[in-house]
């Protein structure tokens, strides 16, 4: 029996997850998601066209590709539809390649008034939420209360609906809000609902099936799986930078109760990080800029979310957080991501440890919130433009200088180097 690849996040998410499932892909057979809804967003790029991914596995471009939605993950119906419809323009087939799990939990519109009105009601101590409704949707299944993809094909769907949003409409009324206050994509709710409604009648059209035991067969089988993540390891709920976290198992344990796999089926995991680091919303954030370099990795990363469009706050490679998720996820490979936007910087910084309370650590406290200072350790820029590099050999001295250090620290093998957004500039190593 084969085993499952695992790739994720290993910061605050962006990492670039998108590009690396999309090159990977072409080596596996099924590319399947465990985690997370449309609060992700995954981005492809090649041929100079940018695809945005939500809760689709990336590697829906390949046609010979099977992709599958694990049980594990949220679907939104409308915004769901709307991706196979945006795929379909583009040319793709995502009818013909992608499997859904049965076990799958809804995100219903007054879900995502829910977060809405939850949202607002914490004043100046929201969290960030996307508003998608994935913590209100996550709540519920967690209290045995959720509907999911095998529901839609009951015969009592439309009751169990009808109770679930009530519910809803009365907790937000207790939170001292009415429904028409909030909008769900600049529509009213009964708008959206009747959208939400026939969206969810035309996803029982696409392939719905127990995936869990699809996923089994096909290792028995020797088929090649890669294990797809969405955000990244610090947000996770138990591990993550708490309250400030999405509501799902963002890290490698997350492929076992999200996909159904025995941990014992865990093969390679990829871990995915960006040169430096970035956060989107409200939470801690050790290594944050806040003058005119931070601006700089903003303008030449392009950090905006994919999903949100909103600007994400940039800062120095955490070394402490770095280390602390390879050694949650089981890291086996590190794949360094959107190093090329430092192309043009005279020199960087790695944040190597915390001080605090006036003693030096590498451990991270119970609650980024308290108050540290981190240490840094300053490298020398390479002030080239790599974009075109094709081999690590020929990358400049100084970058190879700063991955190496990476390597020294994480005590990992650095296998994968993007040099642009474009899926041809990669350099891949064999370590």
């Amino acid at each position: 029996m084969n085993n499952i690849d695992v790739l994720l996040g290993l910061q605050w998410g962006d990492e670039g997850k998108g590009k690396v499932v999309d090159y990977l892909t072409p080596q596996y057979d099924i590319i399947a998601r465990f985690n997370g809804g449309p609060n992700a967003g995954h981005t492809l790029e090649f041929n100079g066209v940018k695809h945005v991914l939500r809760t689709i596995p990336s590697g829906i471009c390949h046609e010979d590709k099977t992709n599958v939605i694990g049980n594990g993950v949220l679907i939104e119906p409308n915004i769901f539809m709307q991706e196979i419809k945006d795929l379909e323009t583009k040319g793709f087939t995502p009818r013909k390649n992608l499997l859904i799990s049965r076990k799958a939990n809804l995100i219903l519109p007054s879900h995502r008034l829910t977060d809405a009105a939850n949202e607002k009601s914490k004043g100046d101590r929201k969290i960030g939420s996307t508003l998608k409704g994935i913590g209100p949707a996550y709540t519920d299944k967690i209290a045995r209360t959720g509907l999911r993809i095998g529901d839609l094909f009951a015969g009592d769907f439309e009751e169990k609906y009808n109770k679930l949003k009530e519910s809803h409409i009365r907790h937000i009324k207790s939170l001292g809000y009415n429904v028409d206050e909030f909008k769900i994509e600049e529509k009213s709710f009964e708008e959206y609902e009747k959208l939400w409604l026939e969206s969810a009648k035309n996803l029982k059209t696409l392939s719905v099936i127990d995936t869990e035991y699809y996923i089994n067969d096909q290792l028995r089988k020797g088929k090649k799986i890669l294990a797809e993540g969405a955000q990244g390891t610090m947000l996770d709920i138990d591990f993550g930078s708490y309250p400030f976290v999405t509501s799902s198992t963002t890290v490698t344990a997350g492929v076992c109760s999200g996909l159904g796999i025995a941990p014992q089926n865990i093969g390679r995991v990829y871990g995915i990080v960006k040169a430096y680091c970035t956060r989107v919303g409200q939470g801690p954030f050790p290594t944050e800029l806040f003058d005119s370099i931070g601006d700089k990795l903003c303008e030449n990363g392009h950090e905006f979310g994919s999903v949100t469009g909103r600007r994400r706050r940039c800062g120095w490679l955490d070394m402490p957080a770095l280390k602390y998720a390879c050694m949650i996820d089981g890291v086996t490979d590190l794949m360094l991501m959107k190093i090329d936007v430092m192309d043009d910087f005279p020199s960087i910084k790695i944040c190597t440890q915390y001080e605090i309370n006036g003693e030096k650590t590498e451990h991270l406290p119970f609650s980024l919130e308290e108050k540290l200072t981190p240490v840094f350790k300053e490298y020398e820029g390479w002030q080239q433009n790599v974009t075109n590099i094709k081999r690590f050999e020929d990358l400049p001295e100084q970058m190879q200088k700063y991955i190496s250090a990476i390597e020294e620290m994480t005590g990992l093998p650095v296998t994968m180097v993007s040099v642009s957004p474009d899926r041809e500039d990669t350099i891949v190593r064999n370590k």
